[in-house]
């Protein structure tokens, strides 16, 4: 058996959660492979709002297991409120949920330490969520982290204070911060023992096997692909590969594993933080595309930055991530536009290209529209692809036609129903 992949296309956002929740009664297993809770995976399901950082958005279909696979930084405070949460809905969180021993652990000082630095940045800031994701990446690769394997061994308190005093050395290079880190630790600690009685395996091993014995897996993808460490908007990007080569080493599988690759897009863009955005609508269109689509963020309640559908930006992330399929979400936000425009190239320093420059925010570039009619028609909900009004029918397909990959599956609404297959 294969790994198929799900993942974002553009800079996060796109729905990948909803898309999951759909798609995971077809596999047995569903695998977070990167990122942490700087994640905000929407499911909408019997009319609840549930919003998953940490948790594979497989929790909600029974009998499949779900694992947080060793390329995820954990925060222990917010994963035991995830399972808090999801069991006062009568889910048996911690009987589905498997972590791999290899992912690294959050500590209260990660996220001081984020803080410090983005504040310390003044308007440079590149847009952090604040959750310490960056610094536990960073003594990730800098050798010096603490993973989930490390809680049941006798020595963790001792380890867990020499990172801590390495933490506070740092934070001295920064103006005090308030930050409450007795009270925090008081809540990491408690955290730390439920985290003890959550099933740790080796990870690399347990997926591995279960594809030996014919398991269907599913790997889930937190943040987009343009927030990539290595091909993303350097440097407002995240500080993991969000792209198909980091299902590889965030779940520890060969390449050879890697079956279908679904990639998700808006059917318009958006980014929340800073960063290059061509395709970025300001004043009144923005706006209004803002509060049509409830652009805000599922993890910081920032609004996002919205514009139209970046052609060019959508074939590089289908490149790099050898998409197979493609999904379209938020069809129907587009209903009360009287024009719809798509961006199918760049005007870089007067030349015409469909290649994504190396630095996006070359003052040289400008956006090449193709401005289509719009359908004036509340599609919300629909899941037959047959009923859509034309103009939708051809926006999707001039989509699929500039994009060169089928669209199997478009989202008219954030319910799990509505959604339509297309052969």
């Amino acid at each position: 058996m294969n790994v198929d992949v799900l993942l974002g296309l553009q800079w996060g956002d796109e729905g990948k959660g909803k898309i999951v929740d759909f798609l995971a009664d077809k596999y047995d297993l569903v695998c977070r492979f990167q990122g942490g809770p700087n994640a905000g995976h929407t499911l909408i399901i019997n009319g609840h709002k549930t919003v998953l950082h940490t948790i594979p958005s497989g929790i909600f279909r029974h009998d499949i297991t779900n694992v947080i696979g060793n390329g995820v930084v954990i925060d222990p405070f917010t994963l035991c409120e995830e399972i808090d949460e999801l069991n006062d809905l009568g889910l048996n969180v911690t009987e589905r949920l498997i972590i791999a021993k290899r992912a690294h652990l959050i500590l209260p000082t990660h996220r001081m330490l984020d803080a410090a630095s983005e504040k310390s940045k003044g308007l440079a800031k590149i847009g952090s969520t604040l959750r310490g994701i960056g610094p536990t990446y960073m003594d990730k690769t800098g050798r010096n982290g603490l993973r989930i394997g490390d809680i049941l061994r006798s020595d963790f308190r001792q380890k867990y204070e020499t990172l801590k005093a390495k933490h506070l050395g740092l934070l001295k290079i920064y103006p005090e911060l308030d930050f409450d880190l007795e009270s925090e630790e008081e809540k990491w600690w408690t955290s730390i023992e439920v985290l003890r009685k959550i099933q740790q395996v080796n990870g690399e091993y347990f997926v591995n096997d279960a594809l030996k014995n014919g398991k269907s897996v599913l790997a889930e993808g937190a943040q987009g692909s343009m927030l990539d460490i290595d091909f993303g908007t350097y440097p407002f990007v995240t500080s993991s590969n969000t792209v198909t080569s980091g299902v590889c080493s965030g779940l520890g599988v060969s390449p050879r594993h890697i079956g279908k690759v679904i990639g998700i897009t808006k059917a318009y863009c958006t980014r929340v933080g800073s960063g290059p955005f061509p395709t970025e609508l300001h004043g009144e269109s923005g706006e209004e595309l803002r509060k049509a689509g409830h652009e805000f963020g599922a993890t910081t309640g920032r609004p996002r930055r919205c514009g139209w559908i970046d052609i060019p930006q959508l074939k590089y992330s289908i490149m790099i991530n050898g998409v197979t399929e493609l999904t379209v979400t938020k069809a129907d936000v587009l209903s009360a536009f009287d024009a719809i425009k798509l961006a199918t190239s760049y005007q870089y320093d007067g030349k015409d290209t469909m290649e994504l420059p190396y630095d996006l925010d070359h003052p040289g570039l400008t956006p090449q529209y193709l401005s289509m009619d719009g359908w004036n028609s509340d599609i919300s909900g629909i899941n037959d692809y047959g009923v859509l009004p034309k103009n939708v029918k051809s926006f999707i397909e001039k989509m699929e036609q500039l994009l060169e990959v089928p669209i199997t599956l478009i989202s008219t609404g954030p319910e799990r129903e509505a959604l339509l297959t297309r052969d």
